[in-house]
């Protein structure tokens, strides 16, 4: 019996925890952020949602930035106007699940079915199948070292904390304008329909970022897509 409880939480340990020190701790199969770039790429996650996603675009639009959406494959399904914006508007598209769920809770099956489910709906949407990935709360298990041929996987060097409305856009001001430099993939979020958030958080990051965009033009940061950096 000892013998048996032993090697299962060595699986679980193969499983989840060596794929999270290596990833989360060390960076080594996926992208936190780009040491040699001079650019800087804001990412955007779990949307699309139909109230803070077109204020995002618009804002977008207004500085001439481009971003990148991770987004929700069954969102995406509901709100497909959404994601054809996203594209018409020079955006680039990843996946974040088709429901925003650990892969740690989730089986490698299940978690590929879902992976090509999101990747079709985008497809059929943009005529473009995503190549990049983020899985949510960064989490991921042996089976997602398996996707690495197919889709590139990304993590974040910074993020502001934006899923929780304590603190304001004050707070999501602060921390981005005094940890952003060259080369971070920064994490934010356009939609609060996911567990630990609040949903009225996203109009906190709008409102941080009208300030941010700003200040970091006057720091000549460009702001670009993934694949451009």
């Amino acid at each position: 019996m000892v013998q048996f409880v032993c090697v299962l939480l060595l699986l679980f340990a193969l499983y989840w925890l060596v794929p999270f020190i290596l990833t989360a701790g060390a960076g080594i199969g996926v992208l936190k952020r780009q040491d040699t770039s001079d650019k800087i790429a804001f990412t955007f996650d779990d949307g699309p949602n139909p109230v803070y996603t077109p204020q995002l675009l618009d804002l977008l639009k207004k500085h001439h930035i481009k971003a990148t959406f991770f987004v929700v494959g069954s969102k995406a399904e509901k709100f497909p106007e959404l994601i054809a914006r996203m594209y018409a508007e020079g955006h680039l598209i990843g996946i974040h699940n088709y429901v925003h769920k650990s892969n740690w809770v989730m089986a490698p099956w299940t978690i590929r079915r879902h992976l090509n489910k999101t990747a079709s709906i985008i497809k059929r949407i943009t005529g473009e199948r995503p190549i990049y990935y983020r899985p949510p709360w960064g989490l991921l298990t042996l089976f997602d070292f398996l996707l690495m041929k197919q889709y590139k996987i990304i993590h974040w060097s910074v993020m502001a904390e934006d899923w929780r409305s304590k603190g304001g856009s004050e707070k999501v001001e602060k921390r981005l304008l005094q940890n952003i430099k060259n080369g971070d993939i920064v994490l934010l979020h356009d939609c609060g329909e996911t567990a630990g958030a609040d949903a009225d958080a996203p109009i906190n990051t709008i409102h941080a970022l009208k300030h941010v965009f700003k200040e970091l033009s006057n720091r000549s940061l460009a702001c670009v897509r993934l694949d451009e950096m």
